[in-house]
């Protein structure tokens, strides 16, 4: 160990109470409506960061549960600054947090609203191109039937990150199966129907649970890496985004429980929503699909078998990066892997 870094990251850690960069990335707002306010990223100073007009605008699709900045979690480490970076317009929309008022909110009220709505205002907003749509987790899955259900939204490509697609490959859920099964899943559904929403310290709890070994060993990768500022800061930055978890509304937990882990309806193909059925191998755009190789949420097996699904896709590919679920996102290792696997699905399918 570089005992005179240890020291120093020490020392700053006392003297500022932080080592991580969390400020944002300066945006501004474009549009606003019921939980759903669409920014627009300020460019980077300097010529070498203005957008190229001949790439169109990336629209930032986040899920449920998790704060919008963990596309920009940290400076150095923020997918919307490397995005900033190669010259793109990068937009994003943010649901705000969620509340009891919301409770009545489904999986279609993003699918046929928000998602839509979002991606004709960057179209719009850019003069009409077409726009490079990004999802991580529920939200790519938003994406996905979103451009399933809507021929003629102007989607240039789908992105969707550490998306489960099949729950039965969840080894978390493993275990629920069988009991919702005999329960006809009355049990849970009497807990989100009397909480009307699933509040924000549970979906933590839920998070954590996940990677429950990373926080038992904190403190020991803490001391043991001392001396390495950029894991001090990842693991400041992380936890500083799951201090500000938010809830799920009642209802879309309830159609997230019935229709994919009961019923694995996802898994086989789409979904019923608004009374009609959504099925994605009615998207008709290129899409990329990456997974995370230590992601328990969304394990590889869950991941792929979206791409699976997607028979209708022009080109469908699918890649694996290091990481968990936040991680494969946004890690340290994916600034080389699942950003610069992006970086040339979006080049390909860029116009010229």
């Amino acid at each position: 160990m570089d005992l005179l870094g240890a020291a120093a990251n020490v020392r700053d850690k006392t003297v500022t109470g932080h080592l991580a960069d969390l400020r944002r990335m300066p945006r501004e707002v474009i549009d606003s409506a019921p939980s759903a306010t669409l920014y627009r990223y300020l460019p980077l100073e300097g010529p070498a960061s203005q957008a190229d007009p001949d790439r169109p605008p990336v629209l930032l699709i986040p899920p449920l549960g998790a704060p919008d900045f963990a596309y920009d979690l940290r400076r150095g480490c923020s997918l919307v600054e490397h995005l900033l970076r190669t010259g793109r317009e990068v937009y994003l929309v943010d649901y705000g947090a969620i509340s009891f008022g919301n409770r009545g909110l489904g999986i279609e009220f993003w699918v046929e609203n928000v998602v839509p709505r979002s991606v004709h205002r960057v179209s719009g907003h850019s003069g009409g191109a077409p726009v490079h749509v990004v999802g991580w987790c529920l939200g790519g899955i938003f994406a996905l039937l979103t451009a399933a259900d809507r021929a003629n939204l102007p989607a240039h490509t789908v992105t969707a990150v550490a998306s489960p697609f099949d729950v039965t490959a969840v080894p978390l859920v493993a275990p629920l199966r069988p009991l919702a099964a005999i329960t006809g899943g009355r049990l849970v559904s009497s807990v989100y129907q009397a909480l009307g929403s699933i509040p924000a310290p549970m979906v933590k709890w839920a998070f954590q649970l996940s990677s429950v070994d990373k926080y038992l060993t904190k403190p020991l990768t803490v001391l043991s890496r001392l001396d390495d500022r950029d894991v001090l800061e990842q693991i400041e930055a992380v936890d500083y985004l799951m201090s500000h978890m938010h809830g799920y509304p009642g209802r879309t937990f309830g159609q997230i429980y019935h229709l994919m882990l009961r019923a694995n309806d996802l898994g086989d193909g789409g979904l019923d929503l608004g009374g009609r059925r959504i099925e994605l191998a009615d998207v008709r755009v290129p899409v990329l699909v990456v997974a995370g190789e230590n992601d328990v949420i969304a394990p590889l097996r869950a991941v792929q078998r979206g791409a699976e699904l997607l028979t209708g896709a022009p080109e469908v590919r699918f890649e694996t990066a290091p990481g968990g679920h936040l991680g494969v996102l946004t890690g340290r290792r994916a600034r080389t892997t699942t950003w610069a696997y992006l970086d040339e699905f979006l080049s390909k399918h860029d116009l010229v």
